[in-house]
């Protein structure tokens, strides 16, 4: 497997890539992972490899070979440039010293999908991609600086390395139309839809809400993941503005790290109904968003068909409604109402945000009911069981076109 991200990495891409390849190993694989060091969501690389030019170690039955990069702290075009550019040179200079019988890429990182398109073709295997997001259009949707002359360059790259690749599979029906537009025939592209990889909270809920500083008489929305441009984090910080001049208490916090952190503190100078919390550890993780009263999942307006928030399968396991302030026309949407946990009202309007957490509030029973479905939802199509088995179907249709 070639992923960028990976373990000890809790949030994102990494939990799935490091499921994948235990899921391998247990099955009997002997599974490598070429990865970065772990550094997201903090975007700073994480204690124990700083100043580590090459890792190898043994996770869950798995061989993970790790390979120093640049990990920039702002992202702009340039500096996601250079990332996946270190990421590249590393990688091809020192690779694994393995023979493949099959090569499995996560993407939306470029380098990993030119390295192991390039595994596979040395070792003649079969290359299967899994496109968890789709790099060219986040640079053209996201607002990253410098994302517009960015986009098409990305987007060349993705389009050369999913047209070689023997199956695709994308993480909802909305990548489908713009990876076969790349030139990848239909019959190649598989959906193979995420699975919830944190178990269901088992804690007192009341007793979280006291450590965590949480009346009951105010409602909580909990915003819980990457802190980065295309999460358009600034309309809670305006909804929270807004809450401030009302009576009824809200409470917003935003938890996690990212490289928009800094930014939303600065601006959030001054909102009391406001508050930051630090990434939650695996075991605490679903015990606070059970904690909160609404779950928030946030884009920018431009995110349509580029990215689907993996907080989504989190938030449905919790039992809480969701509010996705989101393009209705884009995959994020399609899930929060495909589910039915939950309600999309306009991005970037806080207004509108604020007014939906009301009426939420206002509503206990619909609140209940929509929360509700959420793990409902989960066992019927996000359970690991069966995300991991469209994985093993994806590598059985590769081997079996060799």
């Amino acid at each position: 497997m070639v992923s960028t991200n990976y373990a000890p990495e809790h949030t994102g891409i990494g939990p799935y890539s490091t499921q994948i390849a235990e899921h391998l190993a247990a099955s009997g694989a002997d599974t490598h992972v070429l990865a970065g060091m772990p550094h997201y969501p903090a975007w700073r690389v994480a204690e124990g490899y700083r100043g580590r030019w090459r890792v190898r170690e043994r996770r869950g039955g798995v061989t993970v070979h790790r390979r120093r990069h640049t990990v920039p702290s702002r992202q702009t075009a340039l500096r996601r440039a250079l990332f996946e550019a270190g990421i590249l040179a590393h990688g091809a200079v020192a690779p694994p010293r393995i023979r493949p019988d099959v090569v499995l890429t996560q993407m939306p990182s470029l380098a990993g999908g030119v390295l192991g398109a390039r595994l596979a073709r040395q070792a003649g295997v079969p290359h299967v991609v899994v496109v968890q997001d789709l790099m060219g259009a986040a640079a053209e949707q996201s607002g990253i600086q410098g994302g517009g002359r960015a986009a098409a360059l990305a987007g060349a790259v993705e389009a050369r390395v999913l047209r070689g690749a023997a199956v695709v599979g994308v993480v909802h029906e909305s990548f489908v139309d713009r990876v076969t537009a790349m030139g990848v025939p239909r019959a190649r592209v598989q959906v193979v839809p995420n699975w919830t990889h944190v178990q269901g909270p088992s804690g007192d809920r009341e007793r979280t809400r006291a450590r965590l500083g949480w009346s009951e008489k105010e409602t909580v929305v909990l915003h819980a993941g990457n802190m980065g441009l295309k999460q358009g984090l600034e309309v809670l910080v305006e909804a929270a503005r807004l809450a401030d001049q009302e009576a009824a208490p809200v409470r917003i916090v935003l938890m996690g790290d990212g490289n928009q952190r800094a930014h939303l503190q600065r601006l959030a100078a001054g909102v009391s109904s406001l508050s930051f919390l630090p990434p939650a550890d695996t075991a605490e993780f679903p015990e606070v968003l059970a904690a909160a009263d609404v779950l928030a999942v946030t884009q920018k307006a431009s995110v349509l068909d580029m990215s689907l928030p993996s907080k989504l399968t989190s938030y449905f396991m919790t039992g809480r409604p969701v509010i996705a302030s989101v393009a209705a026309e884009g995959g994020t949407a399609q899930e929060v109402l495909r589910a039915g946990a939950g309600s999309v009202i306009a991005p970037e309007d806080p207004k509108a945000l604020l007014a939906e957490v009301r009426a939420l509030a206002e509503d206990p029973a619909r609140a209940a009911r929509l929360g509700a479905r959420g793990p409902q939802y989960v066992e019927q199509r996000l359970s690991s069981r069966a995300g991991l088995e469209r994985i093993m179907a994806l590598l059985r249709t590769a081997k079996a076109g060799r």
